[in-house]
């Protein structure tokens, strides 16, 4: 079930979605994972979102088109995405697919919620 992989907490006016994506996922649950994440961007991709990442050890070439998938949404909104908890292995990720320069990436879910104004 896809919301068992992420889950979506509120934080003053900040909405974080931690992700909980296993190794590997079948391409089906991972269409699901993807639909239901999008939906609860796409409903209001001009707030602020942090994507905590910090339950994650790998991702894979689905779950980096996902990122760039939301990153969109939530550009095309005006809203504002800033991606926290990368362990070494995700930034080195992140750095062979350039993908660094693409989000606002910090380090902690605290750093991320400052980046967007939330104290």
């Amino acid at each position: 079930m896809p919301t068992e992989l992420f889950q979506i907490v509120v934080v003053e006016d900040a909405k974080v979605v931690e992700l909980s994506l296993p190794a590997s996922l079948d391409s089906g649950e991972f269409d699901r994972i993807n639909e239901a994440l999008l939906e609860h961007v796409t409903r209001e991709p001009h707030a602020q979102w942090v994507l905590d990442l910090s339950n994650l050890s790998y991702m894979g070439s689905a779950a980096l088109g996902l990122l760039v998938n939301v990153r969109q949404q939530v550009k095309a909104g005006d809203g504002k995405l800033v991606l926290c908890g990368l362990s070494p292995r995700l930034q080195q990720i992140f750095r062979t697919c350039c993908m660094e320069r693409l989000f606002v990436i910090k380090a902690t879910r605290s750093d991320a919620l400052r980046a967007i104004g939330i104290k």
